[in-house]
């Protein structure tokens, strides 16, 4: 497993976005922009099943994440690594807290009916944390 280190971890506090990429059922990729978090030395984010990128997640677990800065755009952090868990326990105030964090809002707004939220967490397996 490797680090997250400790000068790149205010990505995970800010509102900057991550890139997750996952692997298609053809083998191409797939690419969604997703609010990130740390869990621990785990990264996370939440998403909702029935999505592209949680089909390809059940089926194949290796995914790629890009970071940058939105202060500093040649600030960047590049995660490779492999989904441990995705779960549904504590997914709706997850998404919860993290609009507060990215849109200032108390509940998530973009709710749909019958929607299952669901956290996924990523063990690190390979990190490169770039900064110009």
């Amino acid at each position: 497993m490797a680090a997250i280190p400790d000068k790149a971890k205010h990505l995970f506090e800010n509102q900057d976005f991550a890139h997750v990429a996952t692997v298609n059922k053809d083998g191409s990729p797939q690419v969604s922009a997703v609010w990130i978090g740390l869990d621990g030395d785990l990264v996370t984010f939440n998403t909702a099943e029935g999505r592209v990128k949680t089909d390809n997640l059940h089926r194949d677990e290796r995914v790629a994440i890009s970071i940058h800065a939105q202060d500093n755009p040649y600030e960047n952090l590049i995660i490779q690594g492999k989904v441990v868990e995705m779960t549904k326990d504590g997914a709706d105030d997850d998404i919860d807290s993290l609009a507060k964090r990215y849109m200032g809002v108390d509940s998530y707004p973009h709710r749909q009916p019958g929607e299952e939220r669901v956290i996924v967490k990523i063990r690190p397996d390979k990190v490169n944390h770039t900064s110009y």
